[in-house]
């Protein structure tokens, strides 16, 4: 069995093993990361052989930790990468490179259309009929999403929402509340099979989802690195944020909004949370809590959304895409009977 990690901000992590009755045997750990001593690294090997061969990541890494000598220095890896490693193995996880993506970036359509896509996709990814996907976000009127399990009432301002014209809609996904200003964000949906985040906990999985959004941020000359559970920051501020929901039928949606030209004052009008959030750090400013794309590169969003696709294709190998017909046909008819409906948006009052 093969297992790879790519550890986020750090390095690859590659496993072989075998399982013979139920144990764990033959074990070698290899990648491009560095350690210190260099015979740290039979020592890790034999922590691993021998163990069930359900052990879960959590005891791979507490079995590593015990064998390395108390002076041992791991760069770019660490004892709980190669548990993720050793168990994406166990579990036969897919990796990046094994799919051919598509990657759709098309005009604007309205915010429910967008999160009714985001279900469609997912779903056809996890019944086989689409590859994995990359898809980028274009719309042209204000919007507030809102999380699957948010109060609408505690999230949005109706005054305020009414008073800039901006919708309100609600999303699939946990999380927090989005305000989507046209042409002030940069949105983008994966839509991939489970297998290529088994064995990965949830929180692994956000960073590593998203390890090419910091790896072409960084291309830019952003200081840009994930802070868990679900931020992409900088050390200039947060940059946005993810959220992902499972189906359940082999697929998963994973999405995030990053700030490219956020108004901020207008945002705390709209968004209740926005002002707990300002008054919680005492900031007077709303525009300083959310540090915007444009002016930590000088990049139009459209240059910006460029290197993104071509740091994606870059890594993963991606061929240009578009929503198909049937596939728009039935979110459309998912705007009308969920997400455009008062039962949806209401869902928590």
């Amino acid at each position: 069995m093969h297992g790879e990690y790519k550890v986020p901000g750090g390095k690859l992590v590659v496993v072989d093993l075998e399982v013979v009755d139920g144990v764990i045997r033959e074990f070698r750990l290899a990648g491009d990361f560095f350690l210190e001593p260099d015979d740290a690294l039979p020592l890790i090997d034999g922590a691993v052989n021998g163990l069930p061969a359900t052990t879960d990541a959590a005891g791979i890494a507490a079995a590593v930790r015990d064998a390395l000598p108390s002076d041992a220095v791991l760069l770019g890896f660490t004892p709980e990468s190669v548990g993720v490693a050793v168990r994406r193995a166990l579990s036969r996880a897919s990796t990046w490179q094994e799919y051919d993506w598509e990657i759709i970036h098309e005009g604007p359509i309205s915010p429910n259309e967008h999160l009714a896509l985001d279900q469609v996709l997912t779903e056809e990814v996890g019944a086989g009929r689409r590859g994995p996907t990359l898809r980028i976000w274009e719309w042209d009127q204000p919007a507030v999403v809102i999380g699957s399990f948010q109060s609408l009432k505690n999230e949005v301002d109706p005054e305020g929402a009414a008073k800039y014209g901006v919708e309100v809609v609600r999303r699939i996904s946990g999380g927090g509340a989005m305000f989507m200003d046209a042409g002030a964000i940069i949105s983008y949906s994966l839509y991939v099979p489970t297998d290529l985040v088994q064995g990965m906990t949830f929180a692994d999985s956000y960073a590593y989802l998203d390890e090419w959004v910091i790896e072409a941020l960084k291309s830019l000359g952003i200081e840009a690195y994930y802070q868990p559970l679900n931020d992409i920051s900088s050390t200039k501020g947060k940059i946005g944020g993810a959220a992902q929901k499972r189906l359940g039928t082999g697929a998963l949606l994973h999405h995030a909004t990053m700030s490219y030209d956020m108004d901020g004052e207008k945002m705390v009008q709209v968004l209740r949370i926005g002002r707990e959030k300002m008054s919680d750090k005492g900031t007077t400013s709303a525009a300083k809590r959310v540090d915007p794309l444009r002016s930590q590169t000088g990049l139009t969003r459209a240059e910006i959304i460029d290197r993104l696709i071509g740091t994606f294709t870059k890594l993963y190998g991606a061929h240009e895409g578009h929503v198909t017909d049937a596939e728009r046909a039935r979110a459309q008819e998912l705007v009308a009977s969920k997400f455009a409906t008062r039962e949806w948006l209401e869902r928590v009052p």
